[in-house]
């Protein structure tokens, strides 16, 4: 049976916390935490505050609890402590007291090995099942905020998703990229007929190969029909990669590109000595690329056409007026899940990008195209979408 969007489940004891007021009590279960670390760009603001659209305001939640996997030497867990009075733990199950409400997980980060291909073999997978160990236990499925794709390994990502969703939590996943500003402002409408799409994106294939595969689904699961899933992807590097692009995408990629306020006169292909494209098959017959252009640029953009049109934009802030400005909105969506009980997004997105990426890194080690049948994901989006407009 394929897998479809299921519903979106309340917070468990929501009203009690309208009631009383009571600001959400969390509990973080992190690989890792040290300066600049994913843990600190998400947790500090939740302690400290966070600037969505540009406006600080103050946290609106606790975090209480915290569970680290791997101390690093820059460590900052145990000095945040002191400061803010959470409690660190020395297990997952002890972190998720039965005073929480909401748990954050960040699993990027850490000194952890890489496979033949180059993905980071992070423990997201055993440290999430044994959060919902805790909950099955107790009976109570708390709202949970998952950082970045779920796994490198399908299989794992997949068991994941179905215990979540036999347990009815109410998570999202993802990374900062979808919820941040974009130049010029663009948001497809509900039911867009694509024609072709792409992203464009830089960095190593793993993580950033993810943050390019996620600037593309935002956007084209809005498409008409809603998302319907993947049939095949294939990776292609170097000579291969420019064949491909060749055979129509220049000008996509060229648009998306144009978007970029800081960029070379040179050509592409005198920038870009290595680029990669992630070519993606829908199970609607929309195609799709996500292209890593190292030597260019630094940032992530989109492009496609639609109706005969052509819509383009790039995202993040042209300027640097706060550090990491793009995290705040996803700070901000998480603080509203755990007030609210309501995700910002389906979960599906997620899920759906982590198949994609982990099927690519298969087309990777093999050099062939890859068929996608497990990938029968079918949600749809969320609208109105919370983009960031400063």
């Amino acid at each position: 049976m394929p897998m479809r969007r299921r519903d979106l489940f309340p917070l468990l004891g929501a009203p009690l916390l309208a009631q009383t007021k009571r600001r959400p009590r969390l509990a973080a279960v992190v690989t890792s935490y040290y300066f600049y670390s994913h843990a600190d760009v998400i947790l500090g603001r939740l302690m400290a505050g966070c600037s969505p659209n540009g406006k600080w305001h103050a946290s609106r939640c606790d975090v209480v609890s915290l569970y680290v996997h791997q101390i690093h030497e820059r460590d900052m867990s145990a000095d945040l402590a002191a400061r803010h009075g959470f409690t660190i733990h020395d297990s997952i199950e002890k972190a998720i007291g039965p005073d929480i409400d909401g748990v954050v997980f960040v699993g990027e980060h850490g000194n952890f090995p890489t496979n033949d291909v180059g993905q980071k073999l992070y423990p997201r997978h055993e440290l999430f099942m044994q959060i919902l160990d805790v909950y099955e236990k107790r009976g109570r499925a708390l709202p949970t905020f998952f950082d970045k794709h779920l796994s490198y390994s399908w299989p794992k990502a997949k068991e994941m998703y179905e215990r979540a969703k036999r347990l009815q939590v109410p998570w999202f996943a993802g990374s900062s990229i979808p919820l941040s500003l974009r130049i010029p402002m663009l948001i497809p409408p509900m039911e867009t007929k694509f024609d072709l799409a792409v992203s464009v994106g830089y960095g190593d294939l793993d993580a950033y190969g993810f943050h390019t595969l996620e600037a593309l689904q935002c956007m084209v699961e809005r498409r008409a029909g809603g998302e319907t899933g993947v049939r095949a992807v294939e990776a292609l590097q170097g000579d291969a990669a420019w064949a491909f692009l060749d055979n129509g995408w220049n000008p996509l990629v060229q648009a998306a590109y144009d978007t970029f306020p800081k960029k070379s006169a040179a050509p592409l292909r005198e920038l870009v000595k290595k680029p990669v494209v992630y070519s993606v098959e829908y199970r609607d017959g929309l195609r799709a690329a996500a292209v890593l252009l190292n030597g260019a640029i630094s940032d992530w953009g989109f492009a496609a056409i639609a109706g005969g049109k052509v819509m383009a934009c790039k995202y993040g802030p042209v300027g640097k007026a706060r550090p990491l400005p793009h995290f705040d909105g996803l700070a901000h969506n998480i603080e509203e899940m755990f007030l609210s009980g309501r995700p910002p997004y389906p979960v599906e997105r997620t899920v759906l990008t982590t198949g994609t990426l982990a099927h690519l890194f298969d087309s990777v080690r093999t050099g062939k195209r890859v068929e996608t049948p497990g990938l029968d994901i079918r949600y749809r989006a969320v609208n109105p979408a919370f983009v960031q407009t400063a």
